[in-house]
């Protein structure tokens, strides 16, 4: 099982985030841990390679299953963890590796394109408060197929 990092790094009215030139899809920057790396370490990792920024005090915001399925056999599964920062140091990278990064007025981002589940994800981080867990079933082309969601308020 792949296990990814992400951050939603913002103000009350901005958030940088990342659109991704396979499906020009807009994500949080983030990406895969490597063997043996804390959670918190990853997300401030990647983070730094995909945005040039070292998050302060990044908060863990979720923790996410996604199942790809092919009619009833499992192709692929990954457990994604997002963090909330509201700080940073550093300089923005001009180009990032993995794609176009952009400050995007948050109440933009609800009409932005992304995986459908993403969007329950943005708006738990960018709307509301506690920890949200959650399970998203995905067909081989990424449609949503349904999802499940329990919070716990901190």
């Amino acid at each position: 099982m792949q296990r990814v990092t992400n951050c939603f790094l913002h103000d009350t009215k901005d958030v940088l985030l990342l659109q991704k030139p396979s499906r020009n899809w807009w994500v949080p920057p983030g990406g895969k841990m490597e063997s043996g790396e804390s959670v918190r370490d990853a997300v401030v990792r990647e983070y730094r390679e995909e945005t040039g920024l070292s998050l302060l005090h990044p908060a863990l915001r979720g923790i996410f299953t996604f199942l790809v399925m092919d009619e009833r056999h499992l192709l692929s599964e990954w457990m994604m963890f997002s963090f909330e920062a509201r700080s940073s140091r550093g300089r923005v990278l001009d180009q990032s590796p993995e794609g176009k990064l952009e400050l995007v007025p948050v109440e933009r981002t609800a009409g932005l394109p992304m995986a459908e589940g993403d969007r329950a994800i943005f708006r738990h981080v960018l709307e509301d408060t506690g920890i949200l867990y959650g399970t998203f079933h995905y067909d081989r082309d990424f449609h949503l197929l349904h999802s499940r969601f329990d919070k716990e308020e901190l």
